[in-house]
């Protein structure tokens, strides 16, 4: 699974997983997921997600090369 920066941008912003899910109009078990790596976030959730911590998607969610490593 994809690594994504979801836990670091939350924490930074102050906000539990109840809070960031609340803001984006998710389930908490979906915030967990996500930031455990055991769920893809879908196009909509990543929206969501940037759009409550106030970053970018890709700020969120980067994109990895080909050995799986992010690629910034």
């Amino acid at each position: 699974m994809k690594k994504n920066r979801l836990k670091g941008y939350r924490e930074k912003a102050g906000l539990s997983q109840t809070e960031l899910a609340w803001r984006s109009r998710m389930a908490g078990q979906n915030i967990s997921a996500f930031e455990r790596g055991t769920l893809a976030p879908w196009p909509k959730a990543k929206k969501a997600l940037a759009e409550a911590l106030q970053v970018g998607e890709d700020e969120l969610f980067p994109e990895e090369d080909s050995n799986g490593k992010d690629s910034r």
